[in-house]
C-alpha cells in the first residue's frame, strides 16, 4: 500500500473536524495516491462518518493517521501504527499501542508500522503539545533515529515538521536519510507553497503529505498536481 517509489507520490491528510467532501472529488482528478484521515486532537466523533463518506466518493486508499487509541475504524483500508521515536514518552512509544491492540486486530485493518519523527519546524506543533515531547533539532540525531526505525522493523519513516510548521523539512536531511535507510520516507508539515513543494520534491522522498494548506484553499491541489509525475 505504501512502498518505495521512483517518483514522489502525493498523500492528502484529512482532518475529520474540517472535512470537505469537495476536496475528495477534486482529488479524484489529480495524482493523489491515497488519503490519510485523523488528527492529533479530534474535537468531534466524526472519524467513521468521514471515512465512509470518503470511501463513497473515491476508490483511492483511505488510511488512518491516528492521533490516539480512539481513532480506529474498520471502514478504512489500513492504519498507521505510529511510534513516536523522536520523543521519550512511553505512551506514544508503546502505551497507546497496548491499549488499542485488540481493537485493531478485531477491525481487521491492514497495519503499517511507522517510525514517526518530529523535526523542528520553528513552531510548537499540536502533536508536540499533546505528546509532551520535543522535536529533534540536530541532523545527526535525526539520521540515527531514522536508522533505528528501520532496525526496529518499521516499514516507513515519517518525517513530520508539524501542522502549520513555519519551515518544512530541510532538503539536506531528506537527502541524507534517503542514503542511510532502505524503507520509504514520508515528509509532511509546512508544505504550504508551490516553492516549498518544488524544493522538497528535488530530493524525491517517497511521499509528501499535504493537509493544512488544502483546508485553506483546495485550488492548491491543482498546482501540486502539476509537480507530481
Amino acid at each position: 500500500m505504501l512502498k518505495k517509489t521512483t517518483h514522489t507520490k502525493l498523500i492528502v491528510l484529512i482532518d475529520p473536524d474540517k472535512y470537505n467532501p469537495e476536496l475528495i472529488v477534486l482529488a479524484n482528478s489529480c495524482k493523489v495516491h491515497c488519503f490519510f484521515v485523523g488528527g492529533s486532537e479530534l474535537k468531534s466523533n466524526l472519524l467513521n462518518k468521514t471515512i465512509k463518506s470518503i470511501k463513497s466518493l473515491t476508490k483511492k486508499p483511505v488510511i488512518i493517521f491516528p492521533g490516539d487509541e480512539t481513532q480506529i475504524s474498520k471502514h478504512a483500508d489500513g492504519i498507521l501504527i505510529l511510534s513516536l521515536l523522536s520523543g521519550r514518552n512511553p505512551d506514544y512509544l508503546i502505551g497507546k499501542h497496548v491499549v488499542s491492540a485488540r481493537k485493531i486486530i478485531s477491525s481487521k485493518l491492514k497495519t503499517i508500522p511507522v517510525g514517526y519523527i518530529l523535526v523542528n519546524g520553528n513552531n510548537i506543533s499540536t502533536t508536540q503539545i499533546i505528546t509532551k515531547t520535543e522535536p529533534i533539532s540536530t541532523t545527526s540525531t535525526l539520521i540515527n533515529t531514522a536508522i533505528a526505525a528501520e532496525l526496529l522493523g518499521k516499514k516507513l519513516v515519517y518525517l513530520e515538521a508539524g501542522s502549520g510548521a513555519n519551515a518544512p523539512i530541510k532538503n539536506s536531511i531528506i537527502k541524507t536519510i534517503k542514503k542511510e535507510i532502505n524503507i520509504p520516507i514520508i515528509v509532511g508539515g509546512g508544505i504550504n507553497t508551490i516553492l516549498k513543494a518544488k524544493n522538497i520534491l528535488k530530493e524525491k522522498p517517497d511521499y509528501i503529505v499535504i493537509g493544512n494548506a488544502l483546508e485553506k484553499t483546495s485550488d492548491f491541489l491543482f498546482d501540486l498536481n502539476k509537480l507530481i509525475k
